[in-house]
């Protein structure tokens, strides 16, 4: 492409980019990880398995011009992993090392497998790192020699007997944490799965959650916050671990329950995409979340839009906002009207994301849950949305009050605001002012029992 023409784009979307796999056999394409780096943007792409479906695609580069060019050491893989070791200046992307000047050392022991994360080594951060299989696989890599080392099948580590499907992995307070998305049409109706969040000190493997966890991030050094998200079947999840507190458990709305299974969840992320500024996508919505954490607790996310794009990954890059996607599945051709397997990037401002769709969506702290007379629920998200509806309702042969509290300030004090009584085995709603709103919302019942708490945002 001539310097001086410009590229055809389309809403956001520079055709010339997408990238395509091979039409026998049909599979899945996305683009998993995106680094500016070297100079050039490079990404790699996910195939669904290569031992059964797809091929075509692999390590690509983009450059000042959007010339894109697929590299030599390309390989065909399901790969979303991507770290830059700051002590060997070199990234770490799919199978592949490569240094500040652009040169790239693929890994053949690593190539084989659907590689999800890369994290910091806890004892040996100069020389380590380890890197995580989407099957479980936890590998040590030599930085120098590219020497890889499995350390644990995590899958009898964490006691995972489904199929399953890690997603990511961080390092940070002396902890390396992993999340496991498995979530399958059975684990709605039992209210868990073999999906975990999970954490090694080094020592002992300690696992934190039982339902599906799909991605850890942090706070980029502006604060010591550690972040994951995952969801269940009432809502969004959103822990945050801080030193002075551990892990503090917030929940957020759903926008969609086309990514409640493990297979649609493509990927949930958190990074910075401006300075000192992190973009959220979870559960079909996008967020503004906060650098900092200011005593001992985190507010300010605040819901940017609705979407339905699946975002494989972000990054900023040459000023814009770069959205990776996975646009067409057409795998063992169960979408007999797929067609051939591709997908694109997404090139705009992270002001533009306004513009999408208005922020709704649903969930709370209780689905059918066993709950405590006098224990207040988990924090739910309620800034940034319009119109607010609580649903309730309950087991018990009593009337059961339910306090509705709030946290106007973001700080964790909460003020009762309402009082709703539901009759015995009963429902109630409660519909909240037009433009009330505060930080969080959470929900205390007067009896113990088994009770549902569904909003309703819109």
């Amino acid at each position: 492409m001539s310097t001086t023409s410009l590229p055809s784009v389309i809403s956001g979307v520079v055709p010339h980019l997408g990238v395509k796999a091979d039409h026998v056999p049909r599979s899945e394409t996305g683009i998993g990880a995106l680094m500016p780096w070297a100079d050039r943007l490079w990404m790699v792409t996910y195939v669904a398995h290569t031992s059964n479906t797809g091929g075509g695609t692999g390590l690509f580069t983009i450059d000042d011009d959007l010339v894109m060019t697929k590299h030599p050491e390309s390989v065909v893989g399901t790969y979303a992993n991507r770290l830059v070791h700051a002590e060997t200046d070199q990234l770490f992307i799919g199978p592949h090392a490569i240094d500040a000047k652009g040169e790239v050392t693929t890994i053949p022991a690593l190539a084989k497998h659907r590689l999800t994360a890369t994290a910091r080594h806890l004892t040996d951060p100069a020389n380590k790192v380890y890197v995580l299989g989407m099957e479980g696989e936890f590998f040590e890599l030599d930085v120098h020699t590219y020497e890889v080392t499995q350390l644990f099948d995590l899958l009898e580590v964490l006691d995972i007997n489904d199929a399953p499907h890690f997603k990511d992995m961080y390092t940070r307070h002396g902890r390396v944490v992993v999340a496991n998305n498995a979530y399958y049409p059975k684990d709605f109706e039992r209210g868990f799965s073999d999906g975990r969040l999970a954490e090694w000190d080094g020592t002992t493997w300690r696992v934190l959650s039982k339902t599906q966890w799909n991605t850890l991030s942090s706070a980029n050094g502006m604060s010591e916050a550690m972040y994951a998200v995952g969801q269940d079947r009432a809502s969004a999840l959103f822990h945050v671990y801080l030193p002075e507190t551990g892990w503090k458990v917030y929940r957020l709305p759903k926008s969609t329950h086309t990514q409640d299974h493990a297979w649609t969840t493509e990927w949930p992320r958190i990074r910075e995409v401006e300075s000192e500024r992190l973009l959220m996508d979870a559960s079909g919505m996008f967020y503004e979340l906060p650098s900092l954490a200011y005593g001992n607790a985190v507010w300010g996310i605040r819901p940017i839009a609705s979407h339905l794009r699946i975002v494989g990954d972000f990054c900023s890059w040459n000023g814009l906002l770069v959205l990776a996607g996975d646009q067409n599945t057409p795998i063992h051709d169960a979408n007999p009207v797929a067609g051939q397997p591709q997908a694109g990037l997404w090139f705009g401002k992270t002001d533009d994301l306004w513009s999408w769709g208005k922020p709704q969506g649903w969930g709370g702290p209780w689905w059918e849950t066993d709950v405590e007379a006098d224990v207040p629920s988990d924090p739910f998200l309620m800034t940034g949305f319009e119109h607010k509806c609580l649903h309730l309702s309950h087991d018990a042969d009593t009337d059961v009050a339910v306090h509705i509290e709030v946290d106007f300030k973001g700080t964790g004090e909460f003020r009762r605001y309402q009082t709703v009584t539901v009759g015995a085995k009963g429902y109630e709603a409660f519909i909240f002012p037009a433009g009330f709103s505060a930080h969080w919302v959470r929900l205390v019942p007067s009896v113990s029992c088994q009770a549902t708490g569904q909003l309703v945002y819109t």
